[in-house]
């Protein structure tokens, strides 16, 4: 919270000025902490996401560790594959699997809707419960994926590096993949506003496997049904982050999509980033993750320069450009904090 009593996180997305710049992690909960791991010795991952308790104490264990200006809920981005029917596991060291992967039309059309209330309920619990932890220290976060991204695991099967099944099902059988987009935006929507009415104050949209495009095909076939999701948001009162990693070639689309405010990676800078989507929106990034293993002084000189960058314009939080990798030390996590709110622009 700033000096004049409101939330500097929440300011910076409208665009106005703070007191110094906002920062938090993505997964900044997680397994680079030593109190998840001790925890998740005794539960499975999918344990801890659908239980409400434990998933609100996993969100709250950076939070005072860090000194971060808004917490992220505990959660996963293919939670909502479940309830529509084809199925979900994580196995140690291989990460998701989609027992049911959906790559027919008979796949898509046995899709089924989804009441994120009932079936996702577990993740309104635990925004409730954190929400009451914190509700007088920082702003909550609640997520989900992109349209694409989601839809990819699900035709994919689980974590693909080229797609070739997901692009495949773009260029071949077009219907069938307009049909899928729109049972997952619809979805997407309703599981987003789930968490705004259990309490999330801002959300963020993760489009982590959208790099993988052509500006012409995200144009073509990705950007309709992202372009639905924030439309759908609109009416929440609640600021919501387009993220997506990859899409330097194509920020200009990614901005047409919608979104309060835009996420990306390390791999522009981010005065380059902010100049070709308009400074009339909000910017959030973009630390390399792994610049948290180099020396502190090499970070400082990294922290700086995005900060730098940023100009002291109103309308930037710092965060990486991805999430925070396993092993990475917690003090080096704890020092970028203090950096950034200690930074003052020149």
């Amino acid at each position: 919270m700033d000096k004049n009593g409101d939330f500097r996180f929440l300011k910076a997305l409208r665009g106005e000025p703070v007191d110094c710049t906002p920062v938090w992690f993505m997964r900044q909960a997680g397994r680079y902490m030593k109190v998840y791991r001790d925890l998740k010795e005794k539960h499975t991952f999918l344990e801890l996401c659908k239980t409400p308790e434990l998933a609100c104490e996993v969100t709250l264990q950076p939070l005072d560790v860090l000194g971060v200006d808004a917490a992220i809920i505990f959660a996963d981005i293919l939670l909502p594959l479940e309830p529509m029917g084809t199925g979900l596991e994580f196995t140690a060291g291989d990460g998701p699997s989609i027992p049911r992967p959906v790559r027919t039309r008979k796949d898509v059309e046995a899709l089924k809707p989804v009441n994120s209330e009932e079936q996702l309920g577990y993740v309104g619990e635990a925004i409730k419960l954190v929400r009451g932890e914190i509700s007088r220290k920082m702003p909550l976060v609640g997520f989900s994926a992109a349209p694409f991204t989601l839809a990819s695991y699900m035709v994919e099967g689980g974590k693909s590096k080229d797609f070739t099944t997901t692009k495949l099902m773009m260029y071949d059988e077009s219907d069938i993949w307009q049909q899928l987009m729109t049972k997952v935006a619809d979805v997407l929507v309703d599981y987003l506003k789930m968490q705004v009415k259990a309490g999330a104050q801002a959300l963020q949209i993760f489009d982590s496997w959208v790099g993988c495009l052509s500006p012409g095909d995200y144009q073509k076939y990705i950007l309709p049904h992202t372009r639905r999701v924030f439309e759908g948001l609109k009416d929440l009162g609640v600021p919501v982050i387009n993220f997506s990693t990859g899409t330097s070639s194509m920020l200009p689309q990614i901005r047409e999509a919608g979104g309060d405010a835009m996420g990306f990676d390390w791999r522009i800078h981010l005065d380059d980033a902010w100049q070709q989507i308009g400074h009339d929106t909000p910017v959030q990034g973009n630390l390399d993750p792994n610049i948290l293993f180099a020396p502190i002084p090499v970070i400082k000189e990294k922290v700086h320069d995005i900060l730098r960058r940023a100009g002291g314009r109103p309308g930037h939080v710092f965060n990486l450009g991805h999430g925070i990798l396993q092993h990475t030390p917690v003090d080096h996590v704890k020092a970028v904090v203090d950096m950034v709110h200690a930074y003052q622009s020149k």
